[in-house]
């Protein structure tokens, strides 16, 4: 007896906006113990001083190992968001550069959250933040890691799945355009290696990526004809 063999039509794999709204969640739960809007001490500037800085770790270690530990767990749900949008944009028949591209600063954004979140895990170690020279060279570390070695992986994370996405017809147009505008903001925020006053691109790629990632996460099909 003869069987054909039917191919699958629906992807099979976690639900990506499922997977962005666990990794927003666990991101800016590690935020909640660093970040205050009233008037508590908060994780200082990099324009601060060293007696700041060493001041805030050697006083707060238990508020940042926490924010360190949420960080460290996003890390994890944004690796599988982009390597379950990659699947199913091949799922989808989408074999073009932007996808591998993709792949790459998808990885690379969740690699380098992964090695910030582990260095602020150092910094708050009994005796690390004693030593002003050793703590103020691992803040600087956790900052451009955390930072720029985030926002411009993240932003060709955005610009490879939302152009093919574009060309194929697969997002709706307006997401499309925001995704292609992160992009750009987070490739420009490379900038602030050198222009310091280019630090507010960093949050403008991270926080309306949330929303980006959701979206796209829910909007992205799952079926193919």
């Amino acid at each position: 007896m003869m069987t054909t063999n039917i191919p699958d039509k629906t992807h099979a794999g976690p639900n990506p906006g499922i997977v962005a709204i666990v990794y927003t969640l666990l991101f800016n739960a590690g935020l909640y113990f660093v970040i205050s809007f009233t008037g508590k001490p908060h994780f200082p500037g990099p324009w601060e001083s060293s007696d700041i800085i060493g001041a805030y770790f050697q006083g707060h270690a238990g508020a940042v190992l926490a924010c360190g530990f949420l960080q460290f767990g996003a890390a994890i749900p944004l690796g599988i968001f982009t390597a379950t949008m990659v699947s199913r944009l091949q799922f989808l028949d989408v074999r073009v550069a932007g996808v591998s591209i993709a792949l790459f600063g998808g990885l690379m954004a969740a690699f380098n959250m992964a090695a910030s979140a582990l260095i602020l895990w150092v910094m708050a170690y009994p005796g690390v933040a004693q030593d002003a020279a050793v703590l103020r060279a691992l803040y600087y570390l956790t900052f451009a890691v955390g930072g720029v070695g985030f926002s411009v992986p993240f932003g060709l994370l955005l610009a490879g799945i939302c152009i093919p996405a574009g060309f194929f017809k697969l997002l709706p147009k307006w997401l499309v355009i925001f995704g292609i505008a992160l992009a750009m903001t987070g490739e420009l925020s490379a900038l602030s290696l050198i222009i310091p006053d280019a630090l507010f691109l960093i949050p403008l790629t991270r926080f309306p990526g949330f929303i980006w990632l959701i979206g796209a996460g829910f909007a992205l099909p799952k079926t193919r004809d």
